[in-house]
């Protein structure tokens, strides 16, 4: 028994990137999760992004941006109301506040401040943090002077023998005193995208995430078939027929590639029957979407095949490959309740590029035009990754 341990061990020394990848996998995962769930830097609250528009052009509106801009946990971009519809839409910002053309009357009679936030449903958690920024802020100075307001004209109107040097220095007295949750401070709140279906979100993310990452372990097993035909002198024999070698590649390739869209295919249509998941409003944008997601998926199998030199070095390093890429991308955990920096790193993963462009059309149900980026970089990738699958082919595979 110990000598077939000792043998067992130094075969496994022996092939030093199975034990770096078995060491490896677990490191690169713990923390990728660790930086997912913010516990890395959490003591540092990084400024949350926040549109105005600022529609009345008052000194109150520009004292309430002011107030905004102060505030350390607030980066504050102004802009006008259709693009920050845009933005939003579009999943660059999580919301906008808008101030309303009444505003400066409504400071100046201590009415209701007309205030409204437009937002993303997707990122629901990131607005409800941005809303009582908004609110202290408010309550610090304009909501001062319009509860001051309020009470200067109650006072007028029930003590008429009082001068206004008398109402001001009362209000002086009760200054440091203040509530101007008195004044109504009340934000309108109006999702501009997701806001007809609640359960949309939840499908969205649970077909589309766990869909790439399925298909990524899926594709993996079928192309380490090149280095098990190798191992068994399947490989060897092609090579001495008059195939070229490339073909053996390509035709690997399309096979993946047809297992992918058939696989995706699948499950959205698994998704349409059981869950109501609307796939005929955007049917185009999604066959694109199904065709650019499985060649890019297609030939990350093919260059994790072509890379590796062994079956085994194949399965360890394709495990790492596909969990890094769904763990920072987004498929096991959503990007967004990714902290920033995550949501910075996501977009090296085909993972994100795929789930995004599926938010496109079943979430933001923006037009096939802008949609398309996505899916010409989608191929993109997989064009590049396929040329060097070739190469590395050639050099790991059929030289060795």
């Amino acid at each position: 028994m110990y000598t077939l341990f000792i043998k067992d061990l130094k075969l496994f020394i022996k092939d030093r990137r199975s034990v770096l990848l078995s060491f490896l996998l677990p490191i690169v995962l713990i923390s990728l999760f660790v930086f997912a769930y913010g516990g890395v830097g959490s003591q540092k609250t990084q400024a949350k992004k926040l549109l105005v528009v600022d529609l009345d052009k008052s000194e109150a509106s520009k004292q309430i941006i002011a107030d905004l801009k102060s505030v350390k946990e607030l980066k504050i971009y102004t802009t006008d109301l259709a693009q920050s519809q845009k933005d939003i839409t579009h999943g660059k910002y999580a919301a906008a506040l808008i101030l309303h053309t009444s505003l400066n009357d409504s400071v100046q009679r201590g009415g209701t401040l007309p205030l409204e936030m437009i937002y993303d449903r997707e990122k629901e958690m990131e607005v409800g943090m941005l809303q009582p920024l908004i609110i202290n802020s408010l309550m610090e100075h304009v909501g001062k002077q319009v509860v001051q307001n309020k009470v200067r004209k109650s006072m007028q109107m029930n003590f008429p023998y009082l001068s206004m040097k008398n109402i001001d220095e009362i209000l002086a007295k009760m200054s440091q005193n203040d509530d101007a949750t008195d004044v109504g401070i009340n934000i309108k709140m109006h999702a501009v995208v997701g806001q007809q279906d609640n359960k949309n979100l939840a499908l969205i993310q649970a077909v589309a995430g766990t869909a790439i990452m399925m298909l990524l372990f899926s594709i993996a097993g079928l192309a380490t078939g090149i280095l098990e035909e190798k191992e068994k002198g399947t490989l060897k024999r092609l090579l001495q027929s008059p195939i070229h070698p490339n073909t053996i590649l390509w035709s690997k390739m399309l096979f993946a590639f047809f297992i992918s869209v058939v696989q995706l295919s699948v499950m959205f249509v698994f998704a349409w029957a059981v869950f109501g998941l609307d796939i005929t409003r955007h049917l185009v944008a999604l066959i694109l979407m199904i065709l650019a997601s499985g060649f890019a998926v297609s030939s990350v199998g093919i260059l994790l095949a072509s890379v590796a030199k062994t079956r085994q070095q194949a399965q360890s390093l394709g495990i790492l490959v596909i969990l890094v890429m769904s763990a920072i991308g987004g498929s096991m955990i959503p990007l967004f309740v990714m902290p920033a920096i995550m949501k910075k790193i996501a977009v090296i993963s085909i993972n994100y590029w795929g789930i995004q462009g599926f938010y496109d059309i079943f979430w933001r149900s923006l037009p096939l035009s802008e949609i398309l980026p996505k899916i010409f970089l989608l191929f993109g990738i997989g064009i590049v990754l396929s040329l060097l699958s070739v190469r590395f082919f050639h050099k790991n595979v059929i030289k060795s």
